[in-house]
């Protein structure tokens, strides 16, 4: 249960409202469409666990206004490369908008929040296993010895450490494998 960010089912997701909107907005803008991936890829998936605040208020320390709004408030992330955000007149699972943001555009805006952090490499970068953060998250959380001999920030933030490196694998999976990701 809860909220998880998930792949988007390649058929699914072509075949559906958002897509066919996402298309005509990115044809109004003179843009090409979204295409399907050319491969079968790993899936992805993090639940969304622990409070957001901190990682907000991040967000809002490292980032311009504008730069945090668009890296906090998207409700489908995909592969295309556009300026700002698409708001879609389609319902989205949390609300009667769907606000779509480019992985071209979060990759770097989420690098900034995590150098921040100090966050290290090997949280940085996605082995694509399912679940990866957010079983690291528990695995840390649950046992008191986990963070010894480590440094930086994101040690005293773990929940901003958390999204820090959700935010950062999902761009990094969705510019690699070419699939948009939705929260669910």
């Amino acid at each position: 249960m809860g909220i998880h960010l998930v792949s988007a089912d390649v058929e699914e997701w072509f075949g559906g409202a958002v897509a066919a909107a996402l298309d005509e907005e990115l044809a109004r803008r003179g843009l090409p469409p979204q295409l399907p991936p050319t491969a079968s890829a790993a899936s992805f998936e993090e639940k969304v666990m622990p409070p957001m605040g901190a990682f907000g208020a991040l967000c809002r320390e490292a980032l311009a206004p504008e730069e945090a709004a668009g890296l906090l408030d998207w409700t489908e992330l995909v592969p295309v490369p556009f300026d700002g955000v698409i708001e879609l007149a389609v319902p989205s699972t949390h609300g009667d908008r769907t606000v779509v943001f480019s992985a071209h555009r979060l990759l770097p805006l989420a690098e900034r929040p995590a150098a921040v952090l100090e966050l290290p490499e090997d949280l940085r970068r996605s082995d694509a296993r399912t679940m990866e953060v957010s079983s690291w998250f528990l695995d840390v959380t649950g046992e008191p010895d986990a963070l010894a001999g480590r440094t930086g920030r994101w040690t005293r933030d773990l929940p901003a450490a958390f999204y820090a490196a959700m935010y950062l694998r999902a761009a990094q999976y969705c510019l690699r494998q070419g699939r948009p990701l939705t929260y669910c």
